[in-house]
């Protein structure tokens, strides 16, 4: 499989396939395909991995598209303005993300969920008490709102990010709760009383828009319209 990313903001991810290979994706996400594409529609697995899914952001059902007769394309879209980024799984290198990030992969790759180890991460630190962990052997393809900026944390060096803004991560980062000190910055900062404290060593992608930030921005406008 080779793959293009293109359009940004609003971007797609090209795949070129061989006959016989295949993909999976989230409902809703193919854009546009080659005729020779042929779609199935499954659980992917019992069902552990369908509940595990649906806490994960995704659907229940999974569809498969494979490539016969020759060779083959197919494209799959962004939900949001944003960025799409490429990652290769191996056994043994998985990476952590935020609900609903995953796209489309080859077959090799699974969803998992993955619960945030203290409760107060989960409940406090915007990405949520439940992330997905895709994990297995690929090429997966994750959705990332806003612009990506990507970083290589040496081990044990550390960045504090805002409430919503950490992507994903490797799973040899850790992430835990670091509290903005000062009531005053409570407050009147206009932030969060927690940032996110993500530690390597790792590589973590951080988005530089939230769809509830970007929600938020928008609903004055929306109730303005309904008076």
């Amino acid at each position: 499989m080779e793959y293009n990313i293109i359009g940004e903001p609003m971007p797609v991810v090209e795949c070129q396939l061989n006959p016989g290979e295949a993909m999976k994706t989230e409902k809703g996400s193919m854009t546009w395909c080659s005729p020779n594409m042929a779609m199935s529609t499954n659980a992917g697995g019992g069902i552990g991995k369908m509940f595990g899914r649906v806490l994960g952001g995704e659907s229940i059902f999974q569809n498969i598209y494979t490539c016969e007769g020759g060779p083959g394309m197919i494209a799959f879209g962004s939900s949001f303005t944003g960025s799409i980024r490429a990652y290769t799984l191996t056994p043994g290198k998985s990476i952590i993300c935020q609900k609903s990030a995953f796209l489309a992969s080859e077959m090799g790759v699974e969803i998992e969920i993955y619960f945030q180890k203290k409760f107060s991460t989960g409940l406090f630190g915007g990405e949520g008490f439940v992330m997905q962990k895709l994990t297995g052997n690929g090429t997966v393809f994750v959705e990332i709102d806003g612009y990506a900026v990507e970083y290589d944390l040496a081990p044990g060096q550390s960045m504090l990010v805002s409430t919503g803004n950490l992507a994903l991560m490797e799973d040899t980062c850790t992430m835990e709760l670091e509290e903005i000190k000062g009531v005053k910055n409570w407050l009147f900062g206009g932030e969060s009383v927690f940032d996110t404290k993500v530690t390597g060593p790792g590589k973590i992608i951080l988005q530089t828009m939230t769809v509830a930030g970007f929600a938020a921005v928008l609903a004055p406008f929306f109730e303005k319209g309904n008076k």
